[in-house]
């Protein structure tokens, strides 16, 4: 039956985060720069501003008695499109003029995210005549971009990478897109550029994400943590234990608490459909009231009604993706291979393939060999941006394959082939043998890596129990995709469906390929009994 609406209902998003770490106090004007921050943005700037960026604000911006702020770190998670850009260019601005901070850091998903932001923020400081007047500089060199006023208070924006953020001190830190933290070396280079800035703040925020945010998912986790764990302790597993040091003696209660965290998510086991959970996720929504363009409970539906489930359920609901016991693999398969202490033994043959993202993003190499107990061993070696990178890195190793594979036709890597069948050596001899991944074999090495990873052993009591073939350490790019990947039929055979996985399957398609080629490496000749023994004449 269709859903009737309701004449004249308009439900509004929720301006309260579902889950959240709470005051230590009442929050005022003396306890709070929230309060100084909201009209310095509405009364100065000129902004309107939602119910919940007021709540925001005034929650993160909680003082302690001694006039520090109470959070080092401020957690911020909510759906796509409800205003959080806005919020970090209000913080920078008043952080520059109004708490006269020397440094604002920023950075995005990429620099280009970051420099539009910093962009918007300076158009507004020019467009006002107060603000205008103390800038001294707007520095627009190619990858460098700095707002400079007259009293030397800077705001830059920095790429997220391993060198954005070294060498300054910021004040103030804003990560965007946290979930886009794949490793942590832009957390390390940026968030450290607080240590000496006492009344620092780093503000990070994001949507929800998967298990490839680890950065992201170990902040939430400790937060979580916190809290009690609100949403269950599934992601306890994210958070390292260290049995020999007790925390609990090491903090003083402030230093303890610095993190802070509000999250604006469904929550975890309503229906997709549910309404007020749309609401809990989007505080924006419905607030025609504040500003004429925001989400709508119309938008969101229509969202739903086209998006794959794990596209809205992480980009609107705010819902994090799960991916245990999915992927094409028998449930508990994948983890039963995982075996941290794994490695490919000297001397064993090395296979190599290399496959490319979808959207041909990234590169990974995986490599397959023999452990010293015989059995397989898979794992991602190298992975970058773009395909640049790749006959460089293989070049340097050249002495380490034994053979190299791709997919020959219809992938995103297929365009590599050439090049890397153009590679020659000093003598002008083939870099490496490549051998060709195509045709049915496509379909006969996912079969088979399958049987590889999924086999099964009788145990002592009679009964199936896993046993795979295949090992591999914990790799969070490797066990993501195989733990997720979509498949598609090819006749009466099926194959890694790239396109239509929910995460990048690209790690999972080397690993078969790797796994494939290892076989086509050709057993080494026996020596002529002639040539290994001495030739008796009788």
């Amino acid at each position: 039956m269709r859903r009737s609406s309701l004449a004249g209902h308009q439900r509004l998003g929720i301006a309260t985060p579902r889950i959240f770490t709470p005051p230590l106090r009442e929050l005022t004007p003396e306890t709070s720069h929230g309060f100084a921050c909201i009209a310095f943005a509405e009364g100065l700037l000129g902004f309107r501003l939602m119910p919940w960026q007021k709540w925001l604000l005034i929650h993160a911006l909680e003082l302690l008695e001694n006039g520090l702020y109470r959070f080092r770190t401020v957690l911020v998670l909510v759906a796509r499109q409800n205003g959080k850009t806005l919020v970090m260019k209000i913080l920078a601005l008043w952080h520059l003029y109004v708490r006269k901070s020397k440094m604002v850091i920023a950075s995005a998903q990429n620099l280009g995210k970051a420099e539009e932001a910093w962009r918007e923020a300076v158009d507004i400081a020019e467009g006002i005549p107060e603000l205008d007047a103390e800038i001294e500089d707007v520095v627009q060199r190619l990858n460098h971009k700095a707002l400079v006023l007259v009293s030397k208070e800077r705001y830059e924006p920095v790429a997220s990478n391993r060198r954005g953020a070294r060498g300054k001190s910021g004040d103030l830190v804003l990560l965007d897109e946290l979930r886009e933290h794949h490793n942590w070396e832009s957390w390390a280079a940026a968030t450290k550029s607080t240590l000496a800035r006492p009344k620092a703040q780093v503000w990070c925020f994001s949507n929800a994400g998967d298990a490839l945010a680890i950065v992201l998912r170990h902040m939430r986790a400790l937060a979580h943590q916190a809290l009690g764990w609100p949403d269950g302790d599934a992601d306890a597993a994210a958070l390292e234990v260290d049995d020999d040091e007790d925390l609990d003696n090491v903090f003083d209660e402030d230093e303890a608490d610095s993190l802070g965290i509000f999250e604006w998510s469904m929550a975890p086991g309503l229906p997709r459909g549910d309404r007020d959970g749309w609401a809990q996720a989007n505080p924006s929504m419905g607030h025609t009231d504040v500003v004429e363009d925001v989400i709508t409970e119309r938008s969101i539906a229509a969202a739903m009604r086209t998006d794959p489930k794990h596209v809205f359920e992480v980009e609107v609901l705010c819902r994090w993706l799960s991916t245990v016991d999915d992927g094409p693999y028998p449930p508990n398969a994948w983890a039963a291979g995982t075996d941290n202490g794994s490695s490919i033994a000297d001397g064993s043959p090395i296979a190599a393939c290399v496959d490319v993202s979808w959207d041909r993003s990234m590169a990974y190499v995986a490599f397959c060999g023999l452990r010293e107990d015989g059995h397989r061993h898979v794992e991602i070696v190298a992975q970058r941006a773009g395909t640049d990178w790749v006959i460089p890195w293989l070049r340097e190793r050249r002495d380490l394959i034994g053979v190299l594979t791709l997919q020959a036709t219809g992938a995103p890597v297929s365009s590599l082939l050439e090049s890397l069948l153009a590679e020659l050596d000093d003598d002008g001899q083939p870099m490496w043998p490549v051998v060709k991944w195509e045709g049915t074999e496509l379909g006969r090495a996912s079969g088979a890596f399958y049987d590889l990873v999924a086999h099964r052993e009788v145990d002592e009591d009679g009964n199936p129990a896993p046993a795979p073939l295949i090992f591999h350490t914990a790799q969070p790019v490797l066990d993501v995709a195989a733990t997720s990947a979509a498949i598609k039929q090819a006749g009466d055979a099926w194959m890694i469906d790239r396109r239509k996985s929910p995460l990048d399957a690209a790690p999972l398609v080397a690993a078969n390929g790797a796994s494939w080629a290892l076989d086509q490496i050709p057993e080494p000749e026996p020596d002529s009994v002639y040539e290994s023994r001495p030739l008796m004449v009788v």
